[in-house]
């Protein structure tokens, strides 16, 4: 399956990039796609994720064990300052 994760702000910064397709399994869950994040992108963009929010097809993940699906987008949106 296929998962596109759009980073923004730092996260995109950190990141390099400004999103990305992972291929994971039926059984991943974000947790799991954070890891392969982390690893892909190393300790700036692991930084990043443990102050960012997350949304799973715009809806706010509160529970990183849950299982994502193929096709749907995984946002990083970390704090922003501003007004």
């Amino acid at each position: 399956m296929v998962l596109t994760i759009r980073y923004f702000a730092g996260a995109k910064a950190a990141a390099g990039i400004g999103d990305e397709q992972l291929t994971v399994t039926p059984e991943s869950t974000v947790d799991d796609v954070l890891r392969l994040v982390r690893d892909r992108h190393g300790e700036g963009l692991a930084r990043v994720l443990t102050a960012s929010s997350l949304l799973l097809d715009g809806i706010a993940v509160r529970d990183t064990g849950i299982r994502v699906a193929g096709g749907v987008e995984l946002d990083v949106l970390p704090p922003f300052a501003g007004g």
